[in-house]
């Protein structure tokens, strides 16, 4: 008997390499692309077949995973948090929201994952088809960090990992020791432009380096939500100005691997796994 997974698919190539993996170990792919943030298109080497559903249509996403022979299910890919203030939801998930006590990213998503599961569908780990895109502690680029990055990179965690533990956001752009900006639902990449910019705007004489930390909830549940890391990052650290990434070892997901190494080593970034 065929195994049959249902993708819940948002921006970025994260789920396109997971429909990939998952049809090269067998499974059977139902994809469900999240309106104005996955491609049908992108799918169709992959996918037995797809659909657009719009963000907070759980029954027709549910159903639609269930006439398909959906058993378990991943969600991969970004989906923008803001996206909640232009949500239009079904019953279904009108009722769930009536029972929440906010709209974090974590009590939406758990909730989600427990209607699933009251139809059989299992949502599995975020890493289940992405097992080779995690990376152990080190210094994954060719430059080291520099003391004064370093020092940076620990005030960083600190900041991040209390952020991440309140479910605000998980990125923190630093300078001389400095906050510059923090993530909450705009995203990674719009929280590196913000940084980068007050940054630029420095009058200082003497620039100091720019670093990146990214961090993984503390409790992190891997079936949603998983930091993911990509050229897009790099390429946002680059217009940044930016010198050094900093990301937890085995809790985020880092896409194309030596294609970031590469592109980081080209602009002499630094990445370093703690």
């Amino acid at each position: 008997m065929s195994k049959t997974l249902g993708i819940i698919a948002g921006e970025g190539k994260y789920p396109i390499l997971t429909a990939k993996g998952a049809a090269e170990e067998g499974w059977q792919v139902v994809v469900a692309c999240v309106k104005g943030n996955a491609s049908e298109s992108d799918f169709k080497p992959y996918a037995k077949v797809t659909n657009t559903l719009r963000i907070g249509q759980l029954s027709k996403c549910i159903e639609y995973f269930k006439q398909n022979g959906v058993t378990h299910a991943i969600m991969a890919g970004r989906v923008k948090h803001i996206n909640i203030f232009s949500l239009m939801p079904d019953m279904r998930m009108a009722k769930v929201l009536a029972t929440l006590r906010d709209k974090r990213a974590e009590s939406l998503l758990k909730a989600a994952i427990a209607e699933f599961k009251k139809d059989d569908i299992e949502v599995l780990s975020s890493f289940s088809f992405l097992k080779n895109c995690t990376v152990k502690a080190g210094i994954l680029t060719t430059r080291k960090p520099n003391e004064e990055e370093n020092t940076n990179i620990y005030l960083g965690l600190k900041v991040a990992r209390t952020l991440a533990d309140l479910d605000v956001g998980l990125t923190v752009v630093l300078s001389d020791k400095a906050v510059l900006a923090v993530e909450a639902m705009e995203g990674t990449d719009e929280c590196i432009k913000r940084g980068g910019e007050i940054y630029k705007a420095a009058k200082s004489k003497e620039k100091k380096p720019l670093v990146i930390v990214k961090v993984a909830r503390p409790k992190q549940d891997d079936r949603f939500d998983l930091p993911v890391i990509g050229k897009g990052t790099i390429k946002t650290m680059i217009k940044a100005g930016a010198n050094t990434l900093a990301i937890e070892a085995n809790k985020t997901i880092i896409l194309n691997l030596e294609d970031v190494i590469a592109l980081a080593d080209k602009n002499n970034i630094s990445i370093i796994a703690l």
